[in-house]
C-alpha cells in the first residue's frame, strides 16, 4: 500500500490503500519507513532534492487500521513505542525538505506524519482532529503536543473531549499547517512548491531545518537561535551553492544549485 517514485529530484511517496482511507497496520509503517530509506539513500546519491508525502483517494490518512485489532490482545504501546514513533522520528530528520499534501481524513497517524513533515498543505475541507474520545483512547502520535502547542490548552482540550473535528482551513487559520488549498488544486500545489525547493540550496535548507527544530524542542531563546545562525552561516558560506548563488546574483541568472 505503499508507493514511491522518484522523478525530477522528487521522491513522492504515496499511502495507496483508499478502500480503507489508507488507515495504516503494522506492515504499512514498515514499508511506510523502507520508502523513506530508499528516499534519503536518494538523498546520498544526489537523485532526491525534495519529498512529497500524499494519500491516495479522498482521504491522507484516517489513522490507524483497526479493522483486525482485538482490544484484549492490542499492544498499543508496541505499536506506538516500537513501529510508529522511530518512523516519525526518521521522517522528522528526512535530510532534505519534505511536503505533505493531506485531504480528507487526518487522524490519529495520519495527523502524526503530517507533524513529523516540514511544510504540510492542507484541503480546504480536510478533517483534522481527535475522535480518540470514541474508542476509550488518548490522542497518539503527536497530538498532543501540537493542539496544545498552537492552540492552547482550553482549545486543545475541547477539541479532544467532544471528538470535534476541523476543517483544513480553520486548521490552517489556528496555526497547525502551513496552507489551506482548494482540494482539486492541492496535488498541483505541493507539487510545484516541492519543485522550488528542489532547486534550492538544499544544504541551507537542512540547516534551517535543524535549527527551527533545535529551537522547538531545546526552547531556544533569541540569542541561542541567532548564535546557531551564525554558526550555520559560517559552515554554508565555505559551500559550493554559496559560491554559485554568490556569482548568480553578480551576473544577474538564477542559480544552479548542486547536490
Amino acid at each position: 500500500m505503499i508507493r514511491l517514485t522518484i522523478a525530477d529530484g522528487i521522491a513522492e511517496v504515496v499511502l495507496d490503500a483508499p478502500y480503507r482511507l489508507n488507515a495504516v497496520d503494522t506492515q504499512a509503517l514498515d514499508d511506510l519507513s523502507a520508502a523513506y530509506d530508499d528516499a534519503a539513500a536518494g538523498v546520498r546519491e544526489g537523485t532526491v532534492r525534495a519529498l512529497i508525502l500524499r494519500g491516495e483517494g479522498r482521504a491522507f490518512c484516517a489513522g490507524r487500521n483497526l479493522g483486525t485489532v482485538e482490544p484484549g490482545n492490542d499492544d498499543a504501546f508496541a505499536f506506538l513505542d516500537t513501529t510508529l514513533t522511530p518512523l516519525l522520528r526518521r521522517m522528522a530528520d528526512f535530510p532534505a525538505p519534505t511536503f505533505a499534501a493531506a485531504q480528507g481524513a487526518c487522524l490519529g497517524v495520519g495527523l502524526g506524519l503530517l507533524i513529523a513533515t516540514d511544510v504540510v498543505y492542507v484541503a480546504e475541507n480536510a478533517k483534522i482532529g481527535s475522535p480518540f474520545a470514541n474508542l476509550g483512547l488518548v490522542l497518539d502520535s503527536g497530538g498532543h503536543w501540537l493542539f496544545m502547542e498552537r492552540l492552547g490548552a482550553h482549545r486543545a482540550l475541547d477539541l479532544i473531549y467532544t471528538g470535534d473535528l476541523m476543517s483544513g482551513t480553520e486548521a490552517v487559520t489556528g496555526g497547525l499547517f502551513s496552507r489551506a488549498v482548494p482540494a482539486d488544486e492541492l496535488l498541483e500545489f505541493t507539487r510545484g512548491k516541492a519543485a522550488r525547493a528542489a532547486n534550492g540550496p538544499r544544504q541551507a535548507h537542512v540547516a534551517s531545518k535543524q535549527l527551527i527544530n533545535r529551537i522547538r524542542d531545546e526552547r531556544l531563546g533569541l540569542w541561542d537561535a541567532i548564535s546557531g545562525e551564525n554558526d550555520a552561516q559560517a559552515v554554508l558560506a565555505a559551500s559550493d551553492d554559496y559560491r554559485e548563488g554568490l556569482e548568480a546574483f553578480r551576473e544577474k541568472r538564477a542559480p544552479r544549485f548542486g547536490a
